[in-house]
């Protein structure tokens, strides 16, 4: 596994990247990829997301995490012995605090949610469908141990 954190804000998060990638290994063991992976989480501020967010997805508002998935779907075949670019996750750290103090979380589980949510989506889970959205929840509760 190759994990890259990129942090814009002006937190102090460095202690996310030891998290991020025992849940990034914890994904692969729970729906048994055997490849190797690389991706990167970029924090960004308000301002940044709600850009990302209005560019990339038309909805003119700050969001908690987008992602940026770089295969075709979650059964795309995996060959070779070169790591594969699963793609990039903007999380905003301040919508991810409100959120944290909406739902009565802490930052921390807030953040590793965020992190399980959008790499499930780099697999090609998604959750449009509701059949969609209770395998994909199911699994981040398993990740997360909820």
């Amino acid at each position: 596994m190759y994990l890259t954190i990129s942090n814009e804000t002006n937190y102090n998060l460095d202690g996310y990247y030891e998290t991020y990638e025992s849940l990034f290994k914890k994904t692969f063991e729970i729906l048994n990829k055997k490849y190797e992976a690389m991706m990167s989480v970029t924090f960004v501020d308000k301002d940044t997301i709600h850009e990302i967010n209005k560019n990339y997805r038309n909805i003119d508002r700050e969001t908690d995490v987008i992602s940026f998935a770089f295969l075709d779907d979650k059964e795309e075949v995996i060959l070779g012995n070169v790591p594969v670019d699963l793609g990039e996750i903007y999380i905003c750290y301040d919508v991810a605090l409100e959120n944290a103090k909406k739902y009565g979380n802490t930052i921390n589980r807030e953040l590793s949610f965020l992190f399980v949510h959008g790499l499930l989506h780099l697999l090609g889970y998604d959750h449009m469908k509701k059949e969609d959205e209770t395998i994909m929840f199911a699994l981040q509760d398993k990740i997360l141990g909820d």
